[in-house]
């Protein structure tokens, strides 16, 4: 009986495993970026020289939005203007930092803002931030001057 010889080892990488591993991880990131987002979507109205809130961005910053269509949320909760004080106050009374920073749809009822506002300072709120997005400036071409 004769013995079979094995075949040569193959010097081709094989890339399918690879693709597939990197279109799930794809399709991860395409799931989860979304959510990554800190809070509701708004339009926030522009402004020439907004100040820089940083702390707007932490984890545990107190976040309340007013959308175009004059609802209101706190982080990410839907809640009526009227029970935001009760939240608001449970969520400051162990923080060093009691800013509460409220970010308003640009289109959106300017009375529903203030009625916000009121129901925060009712809380207890002294330190507010009205986060602004900055108004891009278009650069002049070279050679044109404003008249």
């Amino acid at each position: 009986m004769k013995k079979q010889k094995a075949l040569p080892p193959v010097a081709d990488i094989n890339v399918t495993p690879m693709v597939d591993v990197m279109l799930v991880l794809l399709i991860i990131f395409m799931v989860i970026t979304p959510m990554l987002s800190k809070g509701v979507s708004v339009d926030l109205a522009k402004t020439k020289n907004p100040i820089a809130m940083a702390n707007a961005d932490k984890e545990d910053a107190v976040l309340v939005a007013v959308t175009r269509d004059g609802r209101v949320f706190l982080n990410t909760t839907q809640m009526t203007a009227d029970s935001l004080p009760a939240k608001v106050k449970d969520m400051l009374t162990n923080k060093l930092d009691k800013t509460v920073y409220i970010k308003s749809d640009a289109r959106a009822r300017f009375e529903k803002v203030v009625e916000v506002v009121d129901n925060l300072r009712a809380a207890g709120v002294d330190n507010l931030g009205l986060l602004t997005e900055q108004i891009q400036q278009n650069p002049e071409k070279p050679g044109e001057s404003k008249q």
